[in-house]
């Protein structure tokens, strides 16, 4: 009883959560454009050199907590192997829409970047047919992408077609990247938790880009103590805190959801950028506000809806369009809904606690209560399962989940 309970508060707990995670990601991202900016007028390196040292500075910062602590490291060929990806696929974002921001302005790069990916990522699911695209989330990306495109503006002012066309296909690149990343990231591996596959991911992902921003622009600077400063805020808060909740909130929300609300991003940035730097936003731009933040209330709406749904169905329902196994445990009871979670041996096909049966069947065994072959392999002395039984003392912990 005590499991089952533990498991439905958890799941109550786990939409909210998670969509905090997110927002939490979305509104310190939003401080790395000022932050950003800021190192780059101290230390005099181009934006490439700033997104390099972003990487390998929030990396190293969790990699040392880690020490520090003693959590535990990346474990197994898995681990390693999505560590990997998750720098490759880093290093290819940042570069790519630092590249288009190059061939052409801020404002487009931004467009094309931050709002292809929830689109991309949207797409991907709809293909794969992990989920539904449903109408608040269609909604949500519609008037997203119109508050951005009111919001970053559109360039002017004599830009070649051959820069343009390159700048975008960059862009695209970019978000291809990001939103690669958020799918990836969606995905649990054993062995690996949030806080060290952001460490590890981005401290390797940041050893690959520091090469190609020093043969583009150049790493050197003076350590001042406001440049150092700078340069920890950076990795700090929206590097490394930021994409640890953004990865967490992966895991109970949507992909296609978390993608949208990291169109918060550059809504906060706007208004960083007006508070502080004195930017004025002219009446488009007010408006595209207006418009984004009413796509991102859409998109957290929907989020909570579809991790509630979720967290109803339980860990162990069947996708969309699955078919139940044969024989299985009903959903509704007890055996089900503890086989359902994976913390049972059930769950895995013919386990330990199956194989008992059998052999009890086959050789007529009968328990002291006066039992005997299938009755005494499905219920205890008091009437009670006996999965639920052997689940509540731990001996077959969810393989993919590590806390």
């Amino acid at each position: 009883m005590s499991v089952r309970t533990t498991l439905s508060a958890a799941a109550r707990r786990r939409p909210g959560t998670g969509l905090a995670c997110l927002v939490a990601a979305g509104l310190l991202w939003g401080t790395g454009g000022l932050t950003g900016s800021l190192l780059g007028r101290s230390s005099g390196l181009p934006a490439l050199s700033v997104a390099a040292y972003r990487l390998t500075a929030g990396g190293t910062l969790i990699i040392v907590f880690l020490v520090l602590t003693g959590r535990g490291w990346p474990s197994g060929r898995a681990a390693w192997t999505r560590v990997t990806v998750i720098a490759g696929l880093a290093a290819v974002f940042q570069s790519c829409y630092f590249t288009a921001v190059s061939l052409t302005s801020v404002s487009l790069a931004t467009l094309i970047t931050i709002g292809s990916a929830p689109v991309l990522v949207l797409a991907a699911e709809r293909i794969r047919g992990s989920r539904r695209i449903g109408r608040l989330a269609g909604c949500a990306t519609g008037l997203a992408l119109t508050g951005l495109a009111l919001l970053a503006g559109l360039p002017s002012g004599g830009f070649p077609e051959s820069a343009v066309l390159a700048s975008a296909g960059m862009a695209v690149l970019a978000a291809t990247g990001f939103a690669t990343l958020t799918l990836v990231s969606a995905q649990p591996v054993a062995g690996l938790d949030d806080l060290a596959a952001t460490g590890f991911g981005f401290a390797l992902g940041g050893l690959v880009l520091l090469p190609v921003a020093a043969a583009f622009g150049g790493i050197g600077f003076t350590p001042a103590p406001v440049t150092l400063g700078l340069l920890a805020a950076l990795g700090t808060g929206p590097t490394a805190v930021a994409y640890t909740l953004y990865f967490r909130g992966l895991r109970t929300v949507p992909a296609g959801i978390a993608a949208l609300l990291s169109l918060l991003e550059p809504l906060t940035g706007t208004v960083l950028a007006a508070l502080i730097l004195g930017d004025r936003l002219g009446p488009s731009g007010i408006a595209g506000a207006v418009i984004l933040a009413m796509a991102l209330i859409l998109a957290a709406v929907a989020g909570r809806g579809a991790a509630s749904q979720a967290s109803a169905a339980g860990p162990g329902a069947a996708p969309q369009g699955s078919a139940a196994r044969p024989g299985a445990a009903p959903q509704g009871s007890a055996a089900g809904r503890i086989a359902g979670s994976g913390h049972g041996p059930a769950d895995h096909g013919r386990g330990p606690v199956q194989h008992d049966h059998a052999d009890r069947d086959k050789h007529g065994e009968r328990l002291p209560h006066g039992r005997g072959g299938k009755a005494a392999g499905r219920q205890g002395p008091g009437g009670g399962d006996r999965v639920v039984e052997r689940v509540q003392v731990g001996q077959h912990p969810h393989p993919l989940r590590p806390e």
